[in-house]
């Protein structure tokens, strides 16, 4: 049954109290977090397949009117996107690398898996510790270019936490963010915490920057709640907002990345479980790598390999997800996918990219049609639009249909652009200003970034820029996702997507 809004007041009560407490209490049995939480086919593949909508961000906003109703609203800063520098010293690389590698249980060190991370990006045999960019499963994913071998490839073998102030090869945390929105509405888990990190050469050097970021899926510590199992994890972030200390906000958010909040079971943000080593509801680590022309982005995920004694934890280089490769839209491809793509696939996810909202409109494709690599500079690789072509064909044909049976005035070059907007590649670079239909129109990136490695003043010294999409367009969607959710409550008068008639009849009878 849904907890009442008195339980929801102590958790936000007991979460702020345990932040600033550093803890005083285990959870008991019922309160622990399954290794696993219990998923769908269908919440699995979603919440594999699609980094950045899904869940109950791609939902409908709601309007809570009933007598349980709350007015709660979070400042975007403290409570969802977190670019102050005085809290991002508190994340050191190596420390991070040291957690992920603690969590483990295996011999790594941090040095030994950020060189085998790396050495994905060289041809075999490379280091001996992995698979390398050449190697069966790796090379050409899905039929699509992967470059090989890439500079990044060299921090295989340096060092990145020596002189980490220093060092032009260290890392430094640019950003925390809180994707809640991402969570699915039946409370599988509590969506997603990153951390983005970025080369310290970047800085400087255009030429040789390296953006790198851990979406750590975190398990619901409530699951049998549904998804106000997840109400001690917004809790938190809402606390967040009415807390004026910088130095306490960044101590509490190293606590949560770092150890969680064990008095209420919700384990610690940065574990290899959430970065990719479970098989469902797992995240991944992400990759904008800048060291060479074409620009590009790629995807990890981090897994214990125990086929051997004694076990390895290695980063594995995985299809990029919302990125069919760019060939697929070429009417005349002769990729072995494209008749399928053409012919069904795609035509089938023209009434979500239809939606004509641009914090809606969707596309999820089975992975089979991903890349391994979004190519942010090559104007056929993954431009979709070029791929896509002016000329009459039957491809054109079959969206045009599609849309017709909505009915939408979109036209299939339209809906050609929706798609590449959602990839990585169009996000970053491509899609800025570009007319999308509808009305709409995509907002820029700070050119093929989100976040930069330069700052700008803040209310509590320095902190790193964000970009104009997300300042303008996605971080006020996602607090209006977020408000709507912890402003929510059994008797409102809304009947909420994460409601249901047994958890409350008063709103869903």
């Amino acid at each position: 049954m849904k907890t009442p809004h008195t339980w929801r007041r102590a958790a936000l009560f007991g979460a702020t109290m345990w932040t600033l407490a550093s803890g005083c209490g285990s959870a008991t049995d019922t309160d622990t977090p399954e290794a696993t939480p219990p998923s769908t086919p269908e919440v699995a593949q979603s919440e594999s397949l699609h980094p950045e909508r899904r869940g109950i961000g791609a939902l409908p906003l709601e309007k809570h009117t009933g007598p349980s109703a709350m007015t709660v609203i979070v400042d975007p800063r403290r409570s969802l996107v977190v670019t102050d520098q005085a809290i991002l010293t508190k994340f050191p690389f190596q420390a991070v690398m040291n957690q992920l590698v603690s969590t483990s249980g295996t011999p790594t060190t941090a040095l030994g898996l950020f060189n085998q991370w790396w050495d994905t990006a060289r041809v075999a045999p490379g280091l001996g510790l992995g698979p390398n960019c050449n190697s069966p499963g790796v090379a050409n994913m899905n039929g699509f270019p992967y470059t090989c071998p890439r500079p990044e490839g060299s921090q295989a073998l340096v060092d990145p936490f020596t002189s980490a102030t220093t060092n032009p090869n260290a890392y430094i945390a640019l950003g925390l963010f809180n994707r809640f929105d991402l969570a699915p509405a039946n409370g599988a888990n509590c969506g997603e915490y990153r951390i983005v990190f970025a080369k310290r050469s970047g800085i400087t050097n255009g030429g040789d920057r390296n953006l790198i970021i851990f979406e750590a899926v975190l398990p619901n510590p409530l699951p049998t709640r549904g998804l106000d199992g997840c109400r001690p994890v917004t809790d938190f972030w809402t606390s967040l907002t009415s807390d004026p200390d910088v130095n306490s906000r960044g101590n509490r958010l190293r606590d949560f990345y770092f150890t969680g909040i064990p008095s209420w079971g919700v384990m610690p943000v940065l574990h290899i479980d959430n970065l990719g080593n479970r098989p469902t509801d797992t995240g991944q680590v992400r990759s904008n790598q800048f060291m060479q022309a074409n620009w590009l982005l790629r995807e990890f995920k981090m897994r214990r390999d125990c086929s051997t004694s004694p076990c390895t934890l290695r980063f594995i280089p995985v299809t990029v997800k919302t990125n069919p490769g760019g060939t697929l839209f070429n009417p005349a491809s002769a990729h072995a996918l494209a008749p399928n793509f053409q012919g069904l696939t795609f035509p089938g996810q023209v009434a979500p990219l239809a939606v004509n909202d641009i914090n809606l409109f969707n596309m999820n494709l089975p992975d089979a049609f991903n890349s391994g690599q979004s190519d942010a500079q090559n104007p056929l690789e993954n431009q979709y639009l070029n791929q896509f072509g002016a000329a009459p064909s039957p491809f054109r044909t079959n969206i045009q249909t599609a849309l017709t049976a909505i009915p939408s005035t979109l036209t299939p070059d339209q809906v050609v652009a929706r798609s590449l907007a959602l990839s990585c590649a169009g996000c970053h670079q491509f899609s800025n200003g570009a007319n999308l239909g509808g009305g709409i129109l995509w907002p820029f990136s700070l050119r093929f970034v989100h976040i930069s490695e330069q700052t700008e003043p803040g209310p509590h010294g320095p902190r790193h820029q964000i970009s104009p999409a997300l300042t303008g367009t996605f971080i006020p969607h996602r607090k209006a996702v977020f408000e709507t959710f912890i402003n929510s409550s059994c008797g409102d008068a809304v009947c909420s997507a994460w409601e249901t008639h047994a958890s409350c009849s008063a709103d869903c009878p």
